[in-house]
């Protein structure tokens, strides 16, 4: 897998990363067409599984290589990375206010966002997970962006690592978007539509990412612990607060734990 990656540009590679973690969102939402409901152990223990990841993603894939790649600078190695990780967070937060959106198991009169009742509930449950999605899909690039001016090999497992560790969690981002729908009676293929297009805008994020830090080198560590913030942020906002809602705390935190020590043992195992 390496040598095929090492032969394709940094943007080509975060593309087809990305890929890949949108079909993991397609895969999760493809369970509606295996049973109209998921029990709710299973669904929290998922989130809280996919929150271990992010939390891990966010230090050892991002925050980590930011300082790392800060020793040069004037003020401190620390202090591209304090930046780019407030920014992030300061972002997903804007854009949190703003993007009308609702999330899973939520009544639509608590959507957020500005005049978000306007909206079907299939669009705001769409959006909450994209706006999620974005973090993520910017990680992914800016990590395979980065190999431009610094390629090694052990750089490209630590990206493809990240890669597959979003992928991962994605699974029940998926599941999380599809089962509700379906439950409400909406169509197994118009649920799988709607679980599996909100991981589209990783892609997206993903190329634009890639770009910007394989162009402006002293963008990256700034990118990266950019990436990390506002993943932070959805782990805290949202990931989470909804694996702990339904009375199931110890199980959503010993899946958190399992799914941050798993992605760390393949950010060091593999990177």
């Amino acid at each position: 897998m390496l040598e095929f990656f090492q032969n394709l540009s940094p943007v080509m590679q975060a593309l087809i990363a990305t890929l890949f973690t949108w079909g993991m969102t397609a895969l999760g939402a493809a369970i509606v067409f295996a049973t109209k409901t998921v029990h709710q152990k299973l669904l929290d223990s998922m989130l809280g599984f996919a929150g271990g990841v992010m939390i891990a993603a966010s230090y050892w894939s991002l925050l980590g290589p930011s300082i790392e790649a800060s020793t040069d600078n004037a003020i401190g190695p620390w202090f591209p990375a304090l930046i780019g990780f407030l920014a992030g967070g300061g972002f997903l937060w804007a854009i949190d206010k703003i993007l009308p959106h609702l999330h899973p198991n939520t009544e639509k009169k608590h959507a957020e966002g500005l005049a978000p009742t306007k909206r079907k509930r299939s669009t705001l449950l769409v959006l909450a997970i994209t706006i999620h999605n974005i973090p993520e899909g910017l990680a992914v690039g800016i990590a395979f962006g980065a190999l431009a001016n610094h390629s090694t090999e052990a750089a490209l497992a630590g990206a493809i690592t990240l890669a597959l560790g979003i992928g991962i969690q994605n699974f029940p981002e998926g599941v999380a978007v599809a089962m509700p729908l379906r439950g409400e009676g909406m169509s197994r293929a118009r649920s799988f539509m709607y679980g599996q297009f909100s991981g589209l805008v990783e892609p997206i994020a993903a190329v634009i990412g890639a770009l910007a830090v394989a162009h402006i080198e002293p963008l990256l560590p700034y990118a990266l612990s950019f990436a990390a913030g506002a993943m932070i942020f959805v782990v805290a906002e949202e990931v989470i607060p909804s694996s702990q809602e339904n009375n199931n705390r110890d199980l959503a935190t010993i899946s958190l734990m399992i799914g941050f020590a798993l992605m760390m043992v393949l950010d060091v195992a593999l990177g």
